[in-house]
């Protein structure tokens, strides 16, 4: 992952700065920084950083998980029948919020900072897997454990959340959930 990001957004800023691009707008993930023992994580911060120094205008734009991605995490807290997760605090969100921020970001000047993007309710999130598979009748069991790792990471609580000037979008995980059927 490391590798990728460093080589793809070096590539890209480097093209950037030939073209004269006058706005480099990103998106990434809420507690990035936190969560140095994810691989994704480190990345993601490694990428911003050379956005940083790039000499470009940039806005970058921290999203905290999409509501889609929930299949993903279970997948990878699987064994059997079971899923494993923790209990730490996330404020998801849906992905049309996060291309409605994106698009904002955009269209504004440049921050030459990051911005933050959040659901509009903090859940647990083992309970936000388990309401998730039981939408789509999934059998498993979803057990809390603190014990597990979340992609690599382990979050002790709040690591996941947004700070207090995120842009809260409206979408509710059930409004979400309501669409799927």
């Amino acid at each position: 992952m490391l590798e990728f990001f460093r080589t793809s957004t070096g590539n890209l800023v480097a093209a950037e700065a030939a073209a004269g691009v006058g706005h480099h707008v990103a998106l990434s993930v809420v507690g990035s920084e936190q969560l140095p023992d994810s691989g994704y994580l480190r990345a993601k911060v490694a990428q911003e950083e050379l956005i940083k120094g790039s000499g470009i205008p940039y806005t970058i734009v921290r999203a905290t998980q999409f509501f889609e991605f929930v299949k993903g995490i279970a997948a990878g807290s699987t064994e059997g029948d079971t899923v494993r997760l923790p209990s730490s605090l996330l404020q998801p969100l849906a992905s049309d919020d996060v291309v409605a921020a994106v698009a904002l970001a955009t269209e504004a000047a440049p921050l030459n900072g990051t911005t933050e993007v959040a659901g509009p309710e903090e859940l647990h999130l083992d309970e936000f897997v388990r309401t998730g598979l039981a939408a789509e009748k999934d059998p498993r069991e979803v057990v809390t454990d603190e014990s597990v790792g979340y992609f690599g990471a382990h979050p002790q609580g709040r690591e996941l959340l947004p700070g207090p000037d995120a842009h809260v979008a409206r979408t509710s995980f059930t409004e979400w959930l309501d669409r799927q059927k």
